[in-house]
């Protein structure tokens, strides 16, 4: 990054960097043998609690902002998820 550039946090490396640990600490993974199916329509990308990250990373991470999931307050991975989901009126994702 050039010096005097204000920090953007689209650098390909730290994104990567991020994602290697906060895949780490997924709620739900849909790698998992027993994810139910009913959990793909239930991912934080729909969950109109999500708020996007600016940036690269907003592409696959989003705060939480649900007063009843425990990750309130948290980055969560778009194909996260958790009981408190609740769908967005207008059925986008992500």
């Amino acid at each position: 990054m050039a010096p005097g550039k204000p920090w953007t946090g689209n650098d390909a490396d730290h994104n990567n960097h991020c994602h290697q640990r906060w895949t780490k600490q997924r709620n739900r993974d849909t790698a998992d043998p027993a994810y139910p199916e009913a959990w793909y329509d239930e991912q934080c990308g729909g969950c109109r609690f999500c708020i996007p990250l600016d940036g690269e990373l907003g592409h696959d991470y989003g705060a939480c902002t649900n007063p009843a999931s425990n990750f309130d307050g948290r980055v969560r991975f778009e194909h996260d998820g958790c009981p408190a989901f609740a769908n967005r009126d207008d059925g986008s994702f992500g």
